[in-house]
Order: C-alpha cells, then sequence, then structure tokens
C-alpha cells in the first residue's frame, strides 16, 4: 500500500492543502467566460467577413481577404499579446473580457471560411429559385440559403469551439488564472509537474468530452427533418 499512501500524500499536497483545487475552480470559470465570449464574437464576425469575400464589391472582397489572411497567417498568442498590450491597453476592462475579445477576432477568421464554404456549397438554383419567388437578396439569403447552410456547417462550427476552448490555454501570457495556468500555479508552489499536469489534462478532457457529446445530440436533432 506505499503507493496509494504516496498517491494520497501527493493528492492533498498539490490539491486539499491551501485549498488549491479552488485554483481549477476559478480557472474553469474563466477558461469557460472567454471561450462564449470568443464563440458569439467570432461567429458575428466570421459571417460578415464571409459575406466581405462572397462580395461583388472589390472593396469588400479586399477587406475580407486581408482579414482572413492577417488573422490565419499570423500566431494566436502574438495576436492576444498585441490586442492586451497595445490595443486595450488604455482600457480597464476585465481581463477575460479582453482575452474573448481577441480570441473571438482570431476565430473570426477561421469562421468566415467556414461560412463562405457552407454559402457556397448550397446549389446556385436555391437563389434562383427564392428570386422567382419574389424574394429580395436578404430574404433569399436568411430564408433560404443561410438555414441550408448552417444545417451543413454545424459539424465544423462545433469542432472550431473545441479548438478555440483548447486555445484559451494561453491566456496565462496577459496573467489570467485559467485552467491551465492554475495546473502551472500549483506545480510552482508544489515542485510536483505530475499530478497537476494530470489533473490539467483530465478537467480538458472532460470538458471537452461533454461539450462533443452535447453538440452531436444537437447535431442529431438537427438533421431528423433531412430526407435520406
Amino acid at each position: 500500500m506505499e503507493w496509494f499512501e504516496s498517491f494520497k500524500q501527493i493528492f492533498e499536497k498539490c490539491f486539499i492543502r491551501e485549498d488549491r483545487y479552488m485554483l481549477f475552480v476559478k480557472g474553469f470559470e474563466v477558461t469557460i467566460r472567454v471561450s462564449v465570449i470568443a464563440l458569439i464574437l467570432g461567429v458575428i464576425i466570421g459571417f460578415i467577413i464571409a459575406l466581405c469575400n462572397l462580395s461583388k464589391h472589390k472593396a469588400l472582397r479586399a477587406v475580407g481577404k486581408v482579414y482572413t489572411d492577417v488573422i490565419r497567417g499570423t500566431p494566436s498568442v502574438t495576436q492576444l499579446m498585441l490586442i492586451y498590450f497595445v490595443v486595450f491597453a488604455s482600457v480597464h476592462w476585465p481581463k477575460w473580457i479582453i482575452a474573448g475579445i481577441a480570441f473571438g477576432i482570431n476565430s473570426g477568421g477561421y469562421v468566415a471560411e467556414i461560412f463562405r464554404a457552407g454559402i457556397l456549397s448550397i446549389d446556385r438554383g436555391q437563389t434562383e429559385a427564392g428570386r422567382s419567388l419574389g424574394l429580395n437578396s436578404y430574404q433569399t439569403m436568411t430564408k433560404i440559403i443561410l438555414p441550408q447552410a448552417l444545417k451543413n456547417i454545424f459539424p465544423t462550427l462545433c469542432n472550431e469551439f473545441i479548438v478555440l476552448i483548447k486555445e484559451t490555454a494561453i491566456v496565462g501570457y496577459v496573467g489570467l488564472m485559467d485552467i491551465q495556468k492554475a495546473g502551472d500555479f500549483i506545480k510552482s508552489a508544489t515542485y510536483t509537474p505530475f499530478a497537476p499536469l494530470i489533473a490539467t489534462a483530465i478537467i480538458y478532457y472532460v470538458l471537452i468530452k461533454l461539450l462533443t457529446i452535447a453538440l452531436g445530440r444537437i447535431e442529431k436533432a438537427m438533421r431528423k427533418s433531412d430526407i435520406r
């Protein structure tokens, strides 16, 4: 039973002593907050940029191309630090809001391509059918094209959200105590790397697994109306 006693001592040292487990609780809350803000902002920005990329106007297409090229061509950690230490340097907002905005801007570059591919996947005849029924461009897009496109791209959007949650592990660069930073803090305080790192991995795994199951059920419900 020596291994059990050793495990018990390590567990008590890393998680029970000084209520260190609360660091993970607070880190989990920060991770969820940042991810939700980033998801909402990323979808909004991504949709707008996708419309720019599909626009007939050269200026709008240029804006969309530059945005996606810059966002996808630079590291997310660099974008986070630029937005936090430069763009929002004089704005006294909570760190997690600024981090959420940074990741939302980053996610928007990828979501834009997802939306663009989804819209292009709809047969052009659908647009022509909508116009023949007397619908204008906005009505055709919102009532015919988007509902079908969203159903097609939902799995890819879910994957983007999952990737986004894991990418938020770098928010420690701006001093936020997320799940990863909580594990690093415990590791530094106890000089015991194994237990905090394993705990961090387990928390991320369980979070992603539960989210995958929930999103899978939503996707299954959306597909019930499909005719096979």
